[in-house]
């Protein structure tokens, strides 16, 4: 009887294993759009946006990404989530289109439009449009002795443009009570709030694997990560940012 029982548990046990194992060298579905919202805790338009991209971030076709600013902390509330490097890329993205749209709540979607952030039925119409073309690129990810391997397929579309190989670390959830300014009293929602981005390599449009150490998706109260590939191009001061050519979630960071 004994032993009945532990082949029985054996097999159920190699079972899971070899269950796990596939689920782990599976590609994960290409997403359908990137959005970055681009807001602030001191903002009073922006609340609804906060609310809508945790509602989006919910969508396993969608990459939502919250990219705290700093240029509104002066109305009396400094964000407590802001980087001055958001505000930087976000700029950069308007300089890139050749609009100069700077304004909160901005979501940039795919790194080629932009539409207010608390809109959804606009948003939803520019991701639709881009989904139809899709990404240049689909990526796998695996974490490996120590590492990170990002497996790089060209889908078909072409992109002569020089390309980037990005890590961004994320908080998938945060909440901040706001004290003071605009939004004083409200006790704000987040989802995917980006903690920083490595670059960890180029892509040149082929078939390409690039290992990053763990430690490029490491960051203070992180516990997920993004892995982009976005076109650069030179600017008056410095690469600016151009269309996002694919992107895959990974699981929370260790």
């Amino acid at each position: 009887m004994f032993s009945v029982l532990s082949q029985s548990a054996a097999t159920i046990a190699f079972l899971v294993l070899g269950m796990t194992i596939a689920q782990a060298q599976t590609a994960a579905k290409s997403p359908k759009a990137v959005i970055e919202l681009f807001t602030s805790q001191g903002c009073s338009s922006c609340p609804p946006a906060d609310a809508l991209v945790v509602e989006l971030a919910k969508d396993p076709e969608l990459i939502a990404l919250t990219l705290p600013v700093t240029y509104w902390d002066y109305l009396g509330w400094k964000d407590t989530l802001g980087k001055d490097s958001f505000a930087k890329r976000q700029k950069f993205y308007a300089k890139s289109r050749g609009d100069g749209q700077v304004y909160t709540p901005q979501v940039v979607i795919n790194g080629a439009a932009h539409a207010i952030g608390s809109e959804r039925a606009e948003i939803e119409k520019v991701v639709n449009q881009l989904a139809v073309t899709g990404f240049a690129a689909k990526l796998a990810l695996k974490e490996e002795n120590g590492s990170l391997q990002i497996r790089i397929a060209p889908t078909g579309s072409t992109s002569e443009e020089k390309a980037g190989v990005w890590i961004i670390p994320t908080t998938r959830q945060a909440t901040v009570p706001v004290t003071r300014g605009e939004n004083q009293g409200k006790t704000l929602a987040y989802a995917n709030v980006v903690r920083g981005m490595v670059r960890v390599g180029d892509w040149n449009g082929q078939e390409a694997t690039i290992t990053a150490q763990l430690t490029a998706l490491q960051a203070p109260e992180a516990d997920g990560y993004v892995v982009i590939i976005q076109a650069e191009r030179p600017g008056k001061y410095g690469m600016m940012p151009g269309a996002i050519l694919g992107a895959a979630q990974g699981l929370a960071s260790r």
